[in-house]
This record gives structure tokens, sequence and C-alpha cells, in this order.
């Protein structure tokens, strides 16, 4: 399976029965992935929504939640991520019902983890090249759900911020202008002789540069700043 960028991919997997899903990421780190069982939603769904996964891995047959609910509720969570259903069994009807709520594939999986790992990989392909996401080393940002991760942490960015960012990996390596940002972001043609771009800058720079090894923004003296997608 790929890569993204410097990093390897993030399966998540939910299954009911513990000794399945760890058959399951066993397979798929063999394969060349990572992998992340999800705790049961029973308590709260913050863990699921907070794991940067590429693809989610799951299976809605074996416990006390409607199948159908539970695929739909796992797409909103999915957001514009692949979405996998594998049932236990191979069941025609299991097919239907998570198709219809949302699933991007479905396949029974009992004794064929080859075509899973099959259709993992085809599905991860595909998101790959999919419209509206944006990269530079380990960040990566969602222009369509807004979202952004780095090093496979979840970053919360209000909306200047996030405009910030996304114009800044627009163009990562290279310095962007003051004046670029302030069209591109305030849609200002004019320098209105406030601090308002380097204000922004400094909170986004503290969300996305700390607690990590290096820094990413960069302000190049004369010229604005830069994203940077590895370190010096």
């Amino acid at each position: 399976m790929e890569k993204r960028g410097d990093r390897k991919l993030l399966v998540a997997i939910y299954h009911p029965q513990a000794a399945r899903a760890d058959r399951l990421r066993d397979a798929i780190e063999t394969a060349g992935c990572r992998a992340q069982i999800l705790p049961p939603q029973v308590n709260g769904l913050r863990p699921w929504v907070d794991c940067c996964f590429d693809l989610l891995l799951i299976n809605p047959f074996l416990d006390w939640q409607e199948p159908f609910e539970f695929v739909r509720l796992m797409r909103s969570v999915a957001g514009r991520r692949p979405l996998i259903v594998v049932s236990d069994r191979d069941s025609l009807d299991d097919r239907m019902v998570a198709l219809g709520a949302g699933a991007d594939d479905v396949v029974g999986w009992t004794g064929n983890l080859p075509e899973v790992l099959a259709r993992i990989a085809s599905l991860l392909r595909r998101s790959r090249i999919a419209a509206g996401q944006l990269g530079a080393g380990e960040l990566r940002i969602d222009l369509i759900d807004r979202r952004v991760e780095r090093a496979g942490r979840l970053i919360r960015l209000p909306l200047r911020e996030f405009d910030l960012l996304a114009n800044l990996a627009r163009l990562p390596n290279r310095p962007v202008s003051r004046a670029a940002l302030l069209k591109a972001v305030w849609r200002l043609d004019f320098d209105p002789g406030t601090n308002r771009v380097e204000v922004h800058m400094s909170r986004l720079r503290a969300k996305i540069d700390r607690d990590f090894a290096w820094p990413m923004l960069r302000t190049v003296k004369g010229q604005g700043y830069t994203l940077r997608s590895r370190p010096d």
C-alpha cells in the first residue's frame, strides 16, 4: 500500500469482536499501512472524530446498533475519507444496507483477507487523487471538510487561520507576500496599515508548530511567509 507524503497511511478499524479486530489490524499493518482499533462508540465519538485516519473500516452487523443508522453515522465521521464496511458473512442484504447508507465499498471478509486488503488499497489510491486535498510533508489539509492534520494529529483552526494556511500550502517552500495574503484571505487590494496578517500568523504558528519537532511556518525577511515541507 502507498504512503501519503512522509507517513504511512492510517486505517481506523471498528469491529465489535476484539479477536477479529486484531486480525484485521495485523493484516493491514503487514500490508504496509498503520492500523488503529477504535473503541466502542457507546462512550462517545470523540476518539473517532479526532482520529486522523485515511480510511475507516467498520463492521456494523454484530453489535447493538441498527446497521443502516450506524453506517450513516460513520459516513458523517469519515467525511470525504473512504468508508469500507466488512461483514462476517457473505450476505447480499448486508451489502445493500451498507451501500444504501453511504459506504464506499462492502466486502464479506471472513477467510478472504486478500480481497479486503485489495479493496482498501483501491480506495486509498482513489482518495489520494481526489480533488480538494492539499499537502506539504507531514501536513494534510482537506479544503472541503476544512480539516487540518499534522503528523497524524488533528489541528482545529478558525476560518482566517485555515485560509492563511491553505494559501501557503498551495505554494509550499516558496514565500508568499503579505500583500498576496491580504488579497487572498481578506479580499483587500491595499494595505490597511494594520498588523492583522502578523497577528493571525502568530496564532497559526502556535497551533501548527507548537509541540512539534521543527517549525513549518517561517518568515522570509522582505518576502513574506513560507510553509516548509521538511526541516532544513
